[in-house]
């Protein structure tokens, strides 16, 4: 079986945050979706669970993170840098933030963070594949 990972976020508004990430490119998943939760898939390895406040509760009674903080932020790898930059404008158009960190350009890497309505934020990153590639082998 492949690994998975499924990423569970709690969301004030179920219906907002569906059209967020759709707006994002992620598709709903209708087998794991229900008036409470919603699945949304990424990619075959990642799902991002979208879960109301009351089925949340159902999960833990730990308190949520005040407005405007963050315990976590999770990065997708993105093809090209106009795909970062089309990632951090669909946020901004869809009710989420653009740009929660200054963008940050190191020649081979490029990466700008967003943030989706209820403020869990994302990092979109693109690598040059060269120089992502495994070091040549050492001799010895």
């Amino acid at each position: 079986m492949t690994k998975m990972i499924f990423v569970s976020l709690p969301v004030s508004d179920l219906t907002a945050s569906i059209a967020f990430y759709k707006a994002l490119g992620f598709e709903q998943n209708p087998r794991f979706s229900d008036d409470t939760a919603v699945c949304m898939v990424w990619s075959e390895a990642i799902h991002a669970m979208l879960i109301t406040h009351a089925k949340w509760r159902t999960f833990t009674q730990r308190p949520f993170p005040p407005a405007g903080t963050s315990g976590s932020m999770l990065s997708l790898s993105m093809d090209s840098r106009d795909a970062v930059d089309a990632m951090n404008r669909a946020a901004a158009a869809h009710g989420g933030q653009a740009d929660v960190n200054p963008a940050e350009d190191l020649g081979f890497m490029y990466s700008r963070d967003l943030a989706d309505p209820d403020g869990h934020m994302w990092g979109m990153v693109w690598m040059d594949p060269a120089a992502a590639s495994p070091p040549a082998e050492l001799p010895g």
